[in-house]
């Protein structure tokens, strides 16, 4: 420091090196990063690869390249690489166990919307959702879609008056499912004609 002999208090040099270095890793960062996306580019060129492979590929990298720079950064910042690794991997270890916590209940936001979207069956059709071929399953009138579960009505059968069933909408995506549509009454057996 002392070679660049400045007319600067001693104090303000320290932290405007500090700001050169930072800018100079960012800037390597950023040339690593489009020359990376360039050589990339020309290796599609070269040879025929698909571009759903090379885009997620370039994102990758300029991630991972920006990544390492900022990390560099903190480094100089007096941020120990061991903590913000830790930091990370606790997080990513919460996440984890938070999705696969909320994954039941995920899956069954998804199959409503693709039972709202693709309409494999609506209100008022009898569905019955089929656990083998011998074994009967859940049967009976849609009356109600929500976001989480299928209400059905069930038939009155046996004498035991009808009863409301609550179906989780994963269920109608992992198993086979019988449909008719906005009949006035139960099927007994088989398909109506």
């Amino acid at each position: 420091m002392e070679a660049f002999k400045l007319p600067l208090p001693a104090m303000w040099i320290e932290p405007i090196w500090l700001g050169v270095q930072i800018l100079l890793i960012l800037l390597a960062g950023y040339i690593a990063q489009r020359f990376v996306a360039k050589c990339l580019t020309r290796l599609g060129e070269r040879y025929p690869f698909p571009p759903q492979l090379l885009m997620p590929l370039r994102g990758g990298l300029r991630w991972l390249i920006m990544g390492s720079a900022l990390i560099f950064v903190l480094e100089r910042l007096g941020v120990s690489a061991t903590v913000l690794w830790t930091a990370l991997s606790g997080f990513v270890a919460v996440a984890a166990v938070a999705f696969f916590a909320m994954w039941s209940v995920l899956s069954n936001l998804l199959c409503a919307i693709l039972i709202f979207t693709v309409g494999p069956f609506r209100l008022g059709d009898v569905v019955e959702l089929v656990d083998t071929t011998d074994k009967p399953g859940v049967k009976g009138r849609v009356i109600a879609i929500n976001l989480l579960y299928t209400t059905l009505i069930e038939a009155e059968e046996l004498g035991t008056g009808s009863a409301m069933v609550q179906v989780p909408n994963s269920l109608f995506f992992q198993r086979s499912v019988r449909r008719w549509r906005g009949t006035d009454v139960f099927p007994s057996s088989g398909f109506e004609k």
